[in-house]
């Protein structure tokens, strides 16, 4: 006889007229940021494609329906609102659909999705999208940390608003240093991130996820030869021949004889992702139920001390799973950021997550981490392995820089 479903898996699994549920969920290639397939493109360009293709995959939508545009941008001009709004309206969308951007961080991408969804949940829209876009290659560097403050912020007592701005590569030292997760085990779990990625690209399973994009790339060795039209149709971070001696070769990257390096961190890349969402009786009134892949069903944000702002997974998704009555074991399918080997470790360790759970197609480190879309990105990655894999729940989280960690929710139709 069956086990009983547990009352909390069960109210989750349970289908309402009023679930917000996700049609289509899409990205481009990641690739390295100034190396990388899309070195010589740009954000608004990124995001055009993976909006068009949103459409496309979705042709018995009148995007005039579409409610609002939410888009996770980190490191762009103005927030990227401007690329955005420019990349929504030469993706086909009618200039009556209105466009915002929003970043929380590293969890922008999915931070925008749980932002539609809380619109359509509080009937302020019917439908939504959400997503992310991110050139690292065009906007990454110093002009992203603050070097003038507040003087307030030099008062002692202030050391936890200064942490803010700490490197990322020092919260994560922190965090290894602080909870014991050593450079060895560090190294294993990167290796083990690109073997797992470069497993799931040969067998062809992030294609299904992929909008290919056709862009203008200049050849290095001949920079004043006019750029060549390729098209990019695969995360090209993917280190296929790497071994956990390459990597514990690796210099520490931040700190003297400290165990994060530039092989067990995130890579730095570019990229973007949208999904479609829409509320379960609308798509039943506009005849899209045979569309649905899943919903989402509910996010939360918590905060850390900033100077180990990789723990943020570790508080998040505790109070995620209390909200919604569901246990650890009960998850199928983990997608945890991979902003720094260490940081992720402890948060599967600290949780008690069944490690061959999470990232079972590799993470940030093996695919990389355009830091708008990311969140979108997963979301992407997640919902085909849910259904290889049989799973119906899965869970995105991720750690946010200045000391906060975000989770979401979503289980598969």
């Amino acid at each position: 006889m069956a086990s009983p479903i547990p009352r909390g898996l069960k109210q989750v699994l349970q289908k309402t007229p009023n679930d917000i549920v996700i049609l289509s969920s899409l990205r481009t290639p990641v690739t390295r940021a100034k190396k990388g397939g899309f070195k010589d493109s740009y954000p608004e360009e990124l995001l055009s494609n993976v909006l068009r293709a949103t459409l496309k995959a979705n042709p018995n939508l009148d995007p005039a329906l579409i409610d609002d545009v939410t888009i996770g941008s980190v490191l762009q001009e103005l927030g990227g609102a401007k690329a955005g709004r420019m990349a929504q309206i030469h993706a086909g969308f009618p200039h009556s659909v209105p466009f915002n951007t929003v970043n929380r961080q590293c969890s922008s991408g999915l931070a925008a999705i749980t932002q539609v969804a809380n619109g359509i949940r509080a009937g302020a829209i019917n439908v939504g999208v959400g997503g992310g876009m991110e050139s690292m290659t065009r906007n990454y560097g110093s002009r992203a940390i603050p070097t003038v403050l507040w003087p307030a912020l030099k008062e002692s007592h202030s050391q936890d608003a200064r942490d803010c701005i700490m490197s990322m590569g020092i919260t994560s030292e922190n965090v290894a240093e602080r909870y014991g997760v050593s450079r060895a085990d560090q190294d294993a779990f990167a290796a083990d991130s690109h073997h797992k990625a470069s497993a799931a690209q040969a067998a062809g399973k992030f294609d299904s996820e992929i909008v290919p994009v056709t862009t203008k790339s200049v050849v290095p060795e001949q920079p004043e030869a006019p750029a060549e039209d390729v098209t990019v149709s695969a995360d090209d971070g993917i280190r296929h021949s790497i071994s956990v001696e390459k990597m514990a070769s690796l210099k520490p990257a931040f700190k003297e004889n400290g165990t994060s390096t530039a092989g067990n961190s995130s890579q730095v890349s570019d990229g973007a992702a949208a999904a479609l969402l829409m509320r379960r009786s609308t798509a039943d009134a506009l005849g899209l139920s045979g569309n649905i892949k899943a919903r989402w069903v509910a996010t939360a944000v918590a905060g850390c001390a900033p100077d180990e702002m990789g723990v943020g997974p570790a508080v998040a998704i505790p109070k995620l799973l209390e909200s919604v009555g569901v246990t650890v074991p009960e998850v199928g399918v983990w997608e945890i950021n991979e902003a720094f080997a260490s940081q992720a470790l402890y948060s599967i360790r600290k949780l008690g997550i069944d490690q061959a759970k999470v990232n079972p197609n590799g993470g940030a480190i093996a695919i990389g981490h355009p830091l708008g879309a990311t969140g979108a990105r997963q979301l992407a990655t997640l919902l085909p392995e849910l259904e290889r894999s049989g799973q119906q729940v899965g869970v995105v989280s991720m750690c946010i820089g200045t000391g906060m960690g975000m989770a979401s929710m979503f289980v598969r139709e």
